[in-house]
């Protein structure tokens, strides 16, 4: 003991006492927590294949195939490096994480060469086209659409004629049939750049679906003579299942009617050309939109039904049932049924990531390990993000793997109810309800708040009445509709699949007045700007880390889940112009009104929800404040000197340019701009939007100008180039 403590000099000894006891509780309940995460590694594994492909996405230029070849040979020495670490001490985990991520990078540039393919040119005009129709899409604003493989196009040499072609058709009269040959003029341009910056690109999304192409067509197509035998085999076969699944969309529309088949088909064949609007937009508002989109949901229903039915039936043959594992022969039914369902339904992106999962999942009772686990789970997205590494990009991607990792983590923390050896059998029922009701909230709460973030960010509207109509519909979609919609597809060929379908109609009936009902409570829907760009990468991670960690650690992700919800938002711009200087909208309060309502109408719709805005319904008469005419618009106020002018008549155009630098501050021109001087300080022409694409405009009170372009968001990548 030194002279200074026995003065009392230095500090207490309780305070000595008690502080190496407190750090040493700290380091052994830190050192336990991690123990908890002992075996987990593989779960991140998905999670640093995203990370890596994402990464990739958002480089403004390319990678040279020589990034990805360093990236595969730098993966390849990590994971040596890593195992080899892994046997004598730590570090080997992140190694191996590491190079996964390098893996997800260099699988985007290897997913990138492989499905590089032509893409029309930009203002290509009217041009001739003959092709096959391949499927019907989904319908647009404009009207119904088809899917070419064209066979040629005016103008176009065969090495420069996109693979897949989408087309808008004109009229009311159904689209032709999948394997018709057609012949059509139409408007063909590359597919569309984002609406508005920072917007979902679209053509990005159509590269790697093959799409190199989209118009208007002009006319009605020509029906021309069908020669199969001249198409590949791949593209017969397709055609051959498309066709199949449009015969029984119009078989199911026929016999419900437009009201209740348009429904049914879109949720058994994924065609959505007979679900009435209004359907939709009730749908949407109560929050059960994701009920027309074959996703999850449908996948796990159909193949929960055919595996009980395929073990009930087992279970009433003891012969076969003492001789082959019941549980077994229904999880490779199950896997059977999901993949008939997944071609009956056109492979859409959602069904295929539900079918991967669910398969894998039926995978794992053949192999005697859990059906329902994160680790299934892990390897499910693992075999996905290396097959389409695109998928990271798309909401509905992002959607169900955080919903679904939030369902499982959320069954594996539950207590499993024990279970009583003699009680009542109306106790037992009450029991039963009671926890299918508290697992029904828990489900639908759990996967809402998962969602919640990309949502907000992607879509821009909160169903305020989610929560309940989801409760009561559950019920009503995997108990009655889905499996009568099954059963009736199966039996109908067989002429006996009028009972089941009626029942599917009564269903459909009940989700429609659901809808209906929530759709029209005061409040129903609510627009919610979107957050700053970082913020859904780090709600992604955040939500995560809360449900791949064990233990209370979890929680610490818990501030970047809330990312979204939690970050200020930018204020909105004062003036919204389409890529093409064609269509504009302008701010007005909490609300949003187009200058010119019948052009460009959903770019308009998109760039209002996005700042939060509503956006006005369409009205004959000018905005407050702006002098309208077929050839533009001009303000005739100081709130915001602007004009914009998209006539492209020379005369015309140079006529009210020189009307517009005369009285406003900015000019906005779809034509180039005329020669001569221009009293505005600020003009931007054909030239400029050409290079920036779609653009927002902020004026402040001292007159100055800001513009955010969309074009440099999205970077010099070959989905952009064609613009």
């Amino acid at each position: 003991m030194t002279e200074a403590s026995v003065r009392g000099d230095g500090p207490p000894l309780s305070m000595h006492a008690s502080r190496g006891p407190r750090g040493l509780r700290l380091g052994a309940w830190l050192g336990a927590q991690a123990g908890r995460q002992a075996g987990r590694l593989g779960l991140w594994i998905p999670v640093a294949l995203g990370l890596g492909s994402a990464l990739n996405f958002a480089l403004p230029l390319e990678p040279s195939w020589i990034s990805a070849a360093l990236a595969l040979l730098a993966a390849s020495a990590l994971t040596v490096a890593g195992l080899g670490v892994a046997t004598h001490r730590r570090g080997g985990g992140a190694l191996l994480l590491l190079a996964c991520g390098l893996a997800g990078f260099a699988a985007v540039c290897i997913r990138t060469e492989v499905v590089r393919a032509p893409i029309a040119p930009a203002s290509a005009g009217v041009r001739r086209v003959e092709a096959v129709v391949v499927d019907v899409a989904s319908p647009g604003q404009g009207g119904p659409r088809i899917l070419l493989a064209p066979v040629s196009i005016s103008g176009l040499s065969p090495e420069a004629t996109p693979v897949r072609v989408r087309l808008t058709l004109r009229g009311s009269t159904p689209p032709p049939a999948p394997g018709d040959r057609i012949s059509v003029s139409a408007l063909l341009n590359p597919p569309p750049p984002p609406s508005a910056p920072g917007a979902y690109d679209f053509a990005r999304d159509a590269y790697f679906r093959g799409v190199g192409g989209v118009g208007l067509a002009l006319g009605e197509p020509v029906q021309l003579q069908r020669r199969d035998a001249d198409l590949p085999s791949g593209l017969r076969l397709q055609i051959g299942v498309n066709a199949f699944r449009w015969s029984l969309t119009r078989r199911l529309v026929d016999q419900l009617g437009p009201d209740r088949g348009g429904l049914a088909a879109a949720m058994t064949t994924g065609h959505e050309a007979f679900v009435p609007p209004a359907q939709v937009e009730a749908l949407r508002a109560a929050g059960l939109a994701h009920i027309i989109s074959i996703s999850g949901l449908h996948m796990a229903i159909v193949g929960g039904f055919v595996f009980a039915l395929v073990r009930l039936a087992v279970a009433l043959m003891p012969a076969l049932a003492l001789r082959l594992s019941g549980r077994k022969l229904a999880a490779a039914g199950g896997g059977l049924a999901v993949l008939s369902y997944l071609v009956l339904s056109g492979a859409p992106d959602p069904a295929v990531r539900s079918a991967v999962t669910a398969v894998a999942a039926f995978a794992a009772i053949l192999a005697d390990r859990r059906a329902i686990s994160l680790r299934t789970l892990a390897l499910a997205a693992t075999l996905l993000l290396l097959i389409r590494p695109e998928a990271v990009t798309q909401p509905g991607f992002q959607m169900s793997f955080v919903a679904t990792t939030a369902l499982v983590a959320l069954v594996e923390a539950m207590p499993r109810p024990v279970r009583e050896i003699s009680t009542p059998w109306l106790v037992r029922l009450f029991q039963g309800a009671r926890s299918a009701f508290v697992a029904g909230v828990m489900i639908s709460l759990v996967a809402g708040l998962a969602t919640a973030p990309f949502a907000l960010q992607h879509f821009n509207r909160v169903a305020v009445y989610g929560l309940p109509a989801n409760l009561l519909s559950e019920p009503v979609s995997t108990l009655l509709l889905m499996p009568a919609l099954a059963v009736g597809v199966v039996l109908t060929p067989l002429g006996l699949g009028d009972l089941p379908l009626a029942v599917a109609g009564f269903g459909i009936d009940a989700l429609n007045a659901m809808a209906s009902t929530f759709a029209s409570l005061p409040g129903a829907e609510r627009i919610v700007a979107s957050a700053p760009p970082w913020t859904l990468p780090a709600a992604f991670l955040g939500i995560l880390f809360i449900c791949l960690v064990s233990g209370p650690l979890r929680w610490l992700g818990l501030p970047l889940a809330l990312a979204v919800h939690l970050a200020p938002r930018l204020p909105p711009p004062d003036l919204w112009i389409a890529q093409d200087a064609s269509a504009a909208a302008i701010r007005m309060g909490d609300s949003a009104q187009a200058l010119r309502p019948e052009v460009r109408r959903f770019g308009a719709e998109v760039w209002a929800r996005r700042r939060g805005l509503a956006l006005e319904a369409d009205t004959p008469k000018a905005p407050e404040g702006f002098i309208c005419s077929p050839y533009g618009c001009r303000s005739d106020s100081d709130d915001l000197p602007v004009a914009v002018i998209w006539s492209r008549r020379p005369a015309q155009v140079e006529k009210e340019f020189s009307a517009a630098c005369a009285t406003v501050e900015m000019v906005i021109l779809r034509a180039p701009r005329p020669e001569g001087p221009c009293a505005a300080p600020y003009v931007l022409d054909e030239d400029d939007f050409r290079r920036g694409g779609s653009a927002e405009l902020w004026r402040d009170p001292a007159g100055d100008w800001r513009v955010l372009w969309a074009q440099p968001l999205r970077g010099h990548r070959p989905w952009s180039t064609a613009q």
